[in-house]
């Protein structure tokens, strides 16, 4: 009896000729720091603004996800609004506002991209997360490049590199690299690294790991290899913290609390953990060195600080705006007027405040940056525009699940080889009732760990937040179990929380 030849996995099975710009912006999720791509504050990302472009492709489905994700949608015009009073009192700065209002934009047309790909046409997970496996890493390679060319000495690579990246951080006295030249990937700077790891691939991982076992065994290979890696050649300080952090989210999310084994089991690793963090304040220079000389041991470290005090000085000298905000783009004026009460903050700390008010002044509002989402969130839209986009952010996790009185037990599927003779795809989607609870355990770790990230990184318009918002919403609905007729699955589930 003759067998059907075992033929390789497609790359990508598109619905339709958009479905590649889909793919394009899975390719570039990890190139966010090159000349090529759209300035925004403190990066340069291409993949938002191909999701923006494979939505407008897509009006009709566009317009079905903009109505299941309607607050969201709605969301921009309301902090359009909020807006207003700011540009009034302070100005209006054409180039600042579109970049603020372009990112904040992004979140929602993000989601509708990821419903439209995956809820509408059902586009294959296996074959996504293949793409976003092997562009992270061709990234991971490149920071190898990177780190050989800085260590032997290649500055041919080296000037490459620096003309590559809109921030070079791989040439000793560049500006932003100082006198200590590490890799940084494609990325805009070194610590973005933890935002990538733990930001787009351990959710995925935990997506994929009920759907597909072997793929989120390669992205667990992934992120591991990646972190370990970036420590190894001295990328940054922010990755071993974030590593640190994921890690402690990881135990709490593996281990069965209840049990009281398992319990033992995951007191000891958190203290490990507790145990590796004292280690590394040690171990690590800069860490050593903040830790010794408080937040001016380390410059990066002070930066980020008085980079956050100014725009909240500027709330204190206006309270009003504490409510609703200087305004889409007018961070640079928030920091204007605030510079002088954050110069006595700082000199209340003990701090001379020279370096900050000097920096305060050079900032213009197109090149205006906080390295905190919550700090640049709130001196443009105010605690109304903030706590906002916290309630509809969480609306989007009780809404993900169905009440119900009994039980739920997650269906398993199991893969058949039988196919029929018309079945021409690569892939089958079997379904299943689901009725998740809200908050998991999964969900609050994922949340928090979001939070976490986003204290040092203010791209409005990264991935990592529209993953959330989108897999927690979409639990309600039968979810796909994608089964790839290329390799036969055992047991699979629609649990994916």
């Amino acid at each position: 009896m003759m067998t059907a030849p075992l033929l390789p996995p497609r790359l990508f099975t598109p619905r339709d000729r958009t479905d590649y710009l889909f793919a394009l912006a899975l390719v570039t999720l990890p190139v966010d720091g090159t000349v090529i791509g759209f300035y925004q504050p403190f990066w340069t990302p291409i993949s938002p603004w191909l999701l923006v472009a494979y939505c407008l492709l897509n009006p009709r489905l566009l317009w079905q996800s903009a109505r299941r994700h309607a607050p969201l949608m709605v969301l921009p015009i309301a902090l359009f609004a909020l807006s207003i009073p700011g540009w009034i009192a302070f100005g209006f700065h054409a180039n600042a506002v579109l970049m603020s209002l372009s990112g904040v934009i992004a979140v929602p047309i993000s989601i509708a991209a990821l419903d439209i790909a995956f809820g509408h046409k059902r586009l294959s997970w296996q074959e996504s997360i293949r793409i976003i496996i092997a562009t992270y890493w061709f990234a991971f390679a490149v920071g190898v490049a990177q780190w050989l060319a800085i260590r032997i000495g290649l500055t041919n690579i080296q000037g490459y590199f620096s003309q590559l990246m809109a921030r070079s951080y791989v040439e000793t006295g560049a500006h932003w690299a100082g006198d200590h030249a590490r890799p940084q990937f494609l990325f805009a700077e070194p610590s973005y690294i933890g935002m990538h790891l733990f930001g787009v691939l351990l959710p995925l991982f935990w997506l994929m790991r009920p759907r597909d076992s072997v793929y989120a065994k390669r992205l667990k290979h992934l992120i591991v290899v990646f972190a370990a890696g970036s420590v190894a050649m001295g990328a940054g300080v922010r990755i071993v913290l974030d590593s640190l952090v994921a890690l402690i989210m990881v135990i709490i999310v593996e281990l069965r609390w209840s049990d009281a084994a398992q319990r033992r089991k995951g007191m000891l690793l958190l203290g490990g953990m507790a145990a590796a963090g004292a280690v590394c304040c040690v171990a690590v220079p800069r860490l050593r060195s903040i830790m010794t000389n408080g937040i001016t041991g380390d410059g990066s470290f002070f930066g980020r600080i008085y980079q956050s005090l100014g725009p909240l000085g500027g709330i204190m000298e206006h309270p009003w705006t504490a409510l609703t905000g200087f305004g889409a783009g007018n961070i640079a004026d928030a920091m204007h007027e605030g510079s002088t009460t954050a110069a006595r903050m700082l000199t209340l700390l003990g701090t001379d405040p020279r370096a900050a008010t000097n920096w305060y002044a050079s900032i213009t509002p197109d090149t205006a940056w906080t390295m905190s989402s919550y700090t640049s969130f709130i001196t443009e839209f105010g605690l109304i525009g903030f706590i906002s986009f916290l309630a509809v952010t969480l609306r989007f996790v009780t809404r993900g699940s169905v009440p119900t009185s009994s039980t739920t037990t997650p269906v398993s599927v199991r893969y058949s080889p039988s196919t029929t003779a018309n079945d021409q795809s690569d892939s089958r989607i079997a379904t299943a009732p689901c009725t998740p609870r809200p908050w998991t355990k999964l969900t609050v770790c994922w949340l928090l760990l979001l939070a976490y990230l986003y204290l040092q990184f203010e791209g409005y318009a990264f991935a990592a937040i529209p993953l959330f918002a989108w897999s927690t919403a979409n639990r309600k609905h039968r979810d796909p179990v994608i089964i790839s007729k290329s390799r036969p699955h055992g047991n699979t589930t629609t649990d994916i929380s």
